[in-house]
C-alpha cells in the first residue's frame, strides 16, 4: 500500500514538473504552473492556474466598494495617511484634500498592500514633484488571497475604485485632474476604474500590467479606458503583459532583462516599472524614441523622432505610439 502511495505521489510530482515552465524561459498562455512575485516581499510564488478562484470571497469583498481602503497623502501629511471612506462625506471634508489640485491614485498588485515599496516610492516622488493629492488604494484583503482569486477580483475592485472616483466627482473632484497609476494586477485594476468613470479620467499609467491569465480577458487594460492610457512594459517574458494595450506603449530596454538586474531575475525587471516611474516623476529624463513596430522596440531599432518622455507626472500627455528608451543600471537610471 505504501509503495502504491509513493508511486502515485511520484507520478503526480513528475506530471507537475513536466508542466512547470522555468520562469526564465517565460510564460505562455495556457501554462498551468508558473511563478509570480508578490508585491509585498517580491518573493516568487508558485501559482496553479487551475486553482479555483474563491468566488464567494470575491463577491463578499466587492459587493460593497467601501471595503476598499483609501489613504490620502498631501504635502501637509506626506507620511501619515488620512483615511477617506466611500460614502462618508465627513471623511473628505475633514481631510487635507484640495480638488483644485491634481489627484493621483495608486493601486498595488498581488500580495501587495498600501504601505509597500511601490506606494512609498511613488507617494514620495509625486509629492516632491508637485503639490498634489495622492490617494493610495489598499485592497490587500483580497489581493493577498491566491493569485487566481486576486486576479478574479481585480476588475471588480477597479470598478469599485471608479465608483469612488465618481462619488468624489460629486463633491468637487475634476476628472480632467485625475491620474490613475497601477502596478502589475493594479495595472488592469486602474483600467477598469477608468472604464467605470466612462473613460473620463484624464490619464492612466499601467506599470508592467500582469500577463498570466490576461491574454484573452476582456477586463484587461485597453487604450479606451481613459483619455490617455500609457503602459510601461518591463518584463514581457513571463510576468508582464507583452502586447500593445495603451495609447502609448513604452518598452524600456526592449521590455525585458532590465539593466542592473541579474540575468533571469524577472521579479527585478517587473519592479523596475515602478522604480522608473518614481524616477521619471522626479527627473522627467526618460526621452524615448518612437518605434515603427513592436519588433523594432524589442530589437533596439527605434530612432524615430520626436521623442516622447516615458512616465512623468504630466496630466496632459497625448503622444501615441510604440516607444523605447534605454536606461542605466542604477537609480535614477
Amino acid at each position: 500500500m505504501m509503495k502504491c502511495l509513493l508511486l502515485l505521489f511520484g507520478v503526480i510530482a513528475a506530471c507537475a514538473a513536466s508542466t512547470l515552465r522555468d520562469p526564465v524561459q517565460g510564460y505562455k498562455e495556457g501554462d498551468r504552473y508558473f511563478y509570480f512575485p508578490g508585491d509585498g516581499d517580491n518573493t516568487m510564488h508558485l501559482v496553479d492556474a487551475e486553482e479555483p478562484a474563491d468566488l464567494a470571497f470575491i463577491d463578499e469583498y466587492t459587493r460593497n466598494p467601501a471595503n476598499n481602503k483609501y489613504w490620502l497623502f498631501t504635502r501637509s501629511n506626506p507620511t501619515s495617511a488620512q483615511v477617506l471612506v466611500h460614502g462618508n462625506a465627513a471623511s473628505v471634508t475633514n481631510s487635507n484634500i484640495n480638488f483644485s489640485r491634481i489627484t493621483v491614485f495608486l493601486a498595488h498588485g498581488w500580495n501587495g498592500h498600501g504601505g509597500n515599496t511601490m506606494n512609498r516610492m511613488l507617494i514620495e516622488a509625486f509629492l516632491q514633484n508637485a503639490d498634489v493629492n495622492v490617494i493610495v488604494l489598499d485592497w490587500s484583503e483580497l489581493a493577498n488571497r491566491s493569485y487566481t482569486t486576486a486576479k478574479g477580483g481585480t476588475a471588480e475592485v477597479g470598478r469599485g475604485l471608479g465608483q469612488f472616483i465618481n462619488w468624489l466627482a460629486g463633491r468637487g473632484l475634476l476628472y480632467n485632474r485625475v491620474h490613475l497609476v497601477g502596478f502589475s494586477l493594479g495595472g488592469h485594476l486602474v483600467g477598469n476604474a477608468g472604464r467605470e468613470t466612462g473613460s473620463r479620467v484624464h490619464r492612466i499609467t499601467a506599470l508592467d500590467p500582469a500577463g498570466p491569465l490576461w491574454n484573452s480577458d476582456r477586463n484587461r487594460i485597453t487604450r479606451t479606458d481613459g483619455r490617455y492610457v500609457e503602459v510601461i512594459h518591463t518584463e514581457t517574458t513571463a510576468l508582464g503583459y507583452s502586447g500593445l494595450c495603451g495609447d502609448a506603449d513604452f518598452y524600456p530596454n526592449g521590455g525585458s532583462n532590465m539593466p542592473g538586474c541579474i540575468v533571469g531575475a524577472i521579479n527585478c525587471s517587473h519592479s523596475r516599472s515602478y522604480e522608473y516611474m518614481a524616477s521619471s516623476v522626479k527627473h522627467n529624463h526618460f526621452l524615448a524614441h518612437v518605434c515603427g513596430s513592436l519588433s523594432d522596440a524589442n530589437r533596439n531599432r527605434c530612432t524615430g523622432t520626436p521623442l516622447n518622455p516615458m512616465g512623468n507626472s504630466d496630466i496632459n500627455k497625448s503622444r501615441a505610439g510604440i516607444f523605447r528608451v534605454n536606461t542605466g543600471r542604477n537609480y535614477p537610471f
